[in-house]
């Protein structure tokens, strides 16, 4: 009960309106498919079958399990075959090495995850100091900047490793790669296929819609930094530059029809119009006195 009560206090008080707006509402999606991503990658363990069917039937093995998970070292995964002569066994390793990958896209995965949680965390309960003088909006961008070229090229990069991964786990392939299956009399075929979805899940579902998300917060977090009112204010002085020449012998636009007169530039001299240094506003400028 205390607990529910600290709760609907901090509601109460507008902690965690910043979820709403779409600042931190793709925050809540980014953290969430951060978790998709990187388990559904992360826990997968895989299984294949094949059967070889010798001309002996007495030395046959019709159920030959191939077990494969995460982090796909598959030329670390080994199985037994038979060679089809006499009950001799063979011990066959698959091919490739998919690790890097993999681990490169849950690594991006899980540090989106923390990221994700503690940047949450400060909208909700520090947002004044987040604030501040602009620096956290401006961290907050590099940063998802950062997190939106990784899970591109982290995507890009176990979308080419899964490719090879089916590849390479494919019984069918596997099968001729054993030498007993490579004699007429021997028969060969798969019983069982791998189920690939959850991988290709985390990679079209997961990975590329980080992708999407974390580009896409960045226009929300640029407009947090300031950076936008710095560009539009270095192009207010460039107008008052243009205007400053007036002071120096140019027809002022707001002169109306008050003959000689002129603006007055305080205790400093000016440049008349006959081209004279004057040398402050109580004397007379010369063109009006010539005309008098």
């Amino acid at each position: 009960a205390a607990k529910m009560d600290v709760v609907n206090q901090l509601v109460a008080q507008g902690q965690f309106t910043i979820i709403k707006q779409p600042l931190g509402f793709i925050k809540v999606l980014q953290w969430i498919f951060a978790i998709f991503a990187f388990s559904t990658c992360g826990s997968y363990s895989g299984m294949f079958k094949m059967s070889v069917e010798c001309k002996n039937r007495s030395d046959s093995d019709l159920g030959i399990e191939v077990e494969f998970e995460y982090p796909f070292r598959l030329h670390q995964v080994y199985f037994d075959a038979p060679t089809c002569k006499g009950e001799n066994r063979e011990r066959f390793f698959l091919v490739g090495d998919y690790s890097s990958s993999a681990e490169f896209f849950v690594t991006i995965g899980v540090f989106s995850f923390l990221y994700s949680m503690a940047a949450l965390s400060a909208y909700c309960f520090v947002l004044e100091k987040y604030r501040e003088n602009n620096k956290g909006p401006q961290i907050d961008f590099v940063v998802t900047a950062v997190f939106a070229f990784m899970w591109l090229v982290s995507s890009c990069a176990w979308a080419k490793g899964l490719s090879d991964v089916k590849t390479a786990t494919d019984p069918e392939r596997v099968v001729d790669l054993l030498p007993a299956c490579r004699e007429v009399e021997n028969r060969c075929r798969e019983v069982y296929e791998p189920k690939v979805s959850g991988l290709n899940t985390s990679v079209v579902a997961f990975g590329f819609i980080n992708v999407i998300l974390w580009i896409g917060n960045l226009w929300f977090v640029f407009k947090e930094t300031g950076w936008m009112a710095a560009f539009a204010g270095t192009y207010v002085p460039s107008q008052e530059k243009q205007a400053a020449p007036n002071a120096y012998g140019q027809q002022d636009p707001y002169a109306g029809s008050q003959g000689g007169y002129q603006p007055e530039y305080g205790e400093q001299g000016g440049y008349g119009e006959d081209g004279g240094y004057s040398q402050g506003y109580e004397q007379q400028p010369t063109s009006y006195s010539n005309q008098m």
